[in-house]
C-alpha cells in the first residue's frame, strides 16, 4: 500500500443537523460551582465524557481533542472530533469496529453526501417507507501528513460495495494499519456515483485541525429511493 503526503484544507464532514448544536451547557450556569455539578450530571450519560475521564477501554484519554472546560462550552470542535471516536454504529462502518469510532470525510461536498445519502436511503428501505427530509451540516477540517493511500486498489476487498463483505475486511486493514502508527487512510468513495471522489478517514484524533462550520444541506426522499439534494441558503 502506497503514502501519501497531504496538505488540505476544508474535507468535508457531513453531520445531521440535530447533532449540530452549541453545548447543552451554556447558558444554564451562572458560577463555577454550579457548571461543576451540571457537568457531572452530563457525564453520567455521556460517551464522549466517559472517554475522556478514562472510562472508555477502547480509548485512551489522551489520544482525544483537548480544551479547557470553560472555553468547551463556547466552540464546538473538539467535542465534534471526541464525539466521532467514542459514539459508533453497532458492528462498526467500514473502517472502524462498534468499538471504536473514525473521523469520515471527503474532498468534495457531492462525495460525502452521496456516502450519507447511501446509508439513509438503506435505513428508509429497512423501515419500508421512502418519505424523509433530512438536513445536514458541513464540519470542515484540515489534514496535513503522511496517510496510507488505496486508491490505486478499487478491487481491494474492503471495498466492496456490500456491507456484510466489505466491513470486516475494511475493519481488519484499520485495525492492521493503525497498530503500525498509520494516521488514517486515503480511500476511493464506494458511493460516489462519479468515479474519482476519495475520501479520508482518520484513525487519530489530533490528526484532525482546524474544525470549523460549513454550508447546510437537505436531503429529500419523496416515495422512491431516489433522492433529491437541495442547497440551504
Amino acid at each position: 500500500m502506497k503514502q501519501t503526503e497531504i496538505s488540505d484544507r476544508g474535507l468535508v464532514r457531513l453531520l445531521p443537523a440535530t447533532y449540530h448544536k452549541p453545548p447543552a451547557l451554556r447558558g444554564l450556569y451562572d458560577t463555577e460551582e454550579e457548571l461543576e455539578i451540571l457537568t457531572q450530571i452530563e457525564a453520567m450519560t455521556s460517551g464522549r465524557l466517559l472517554a475522556e475521564s478514562g472510562r472508555n477501554p477502547h480509548l485512551d484519554p489522551r489520544e482525544l481533542a483537548w480544551r479547557r472546560r470553560d472555553r468547551d462550552l463556547r466552540i464546538y470542535g473538539d467535542t465534534h472530533v471526541n464525539a466521532a471516536f467514542t459514539y459508533t454504529r453497532k458492528g462498526g462502518n467500514r473502517f472502524n469496529s462498534g468499538e471504536r469510532g473514525a473521523w469520515y470525510c471527503a474532498w468534495n461536498v457531492m462525495v460525502s453526501l452521496a456516502e450519507v445519502a447511501w446509508h439513509r436511503t438503506r435505513e428508509l428501505g429497512f423501515a419500508g417507507c421512502y418519505q424523509d427530509n433530512a438536513r445536514y451540516v458541513e464540519l470542515l477540517a484540515d489534514f496535513i501528513g503522511i496517510f496510507d493511500d488505496m486508491t490505486d486498489e478499487p478491487d481491494h476487498p474492503a471495498l466492496h460495495p456490500d456491507p456484510a463483505m466489505g466491513y470486516p475486511a475494511g475493519q481488519g486493514l484499520a485495525e492492521t494499519l493503525r497498530r503500525k502508527g498509520s494516521r488514517g487512510l486515503i480511500y476511493p468513495s464506494v458511493r460516489a456515483l462519479a468515479k474519482g471522489g476519495n475520501c479520508l478517514v482518520c484513525f487519530e484524533p489530533r490528526a484532525i485541525q482546524n474544525v470549523r462550520p460549513g454550508a447546510s444541506w437537505d436531503l429529500v426522499w419523496d416515495g422512491s429511493p431516489d433522492y433529491s439534494v437541495v442547497a440551504v441558503a
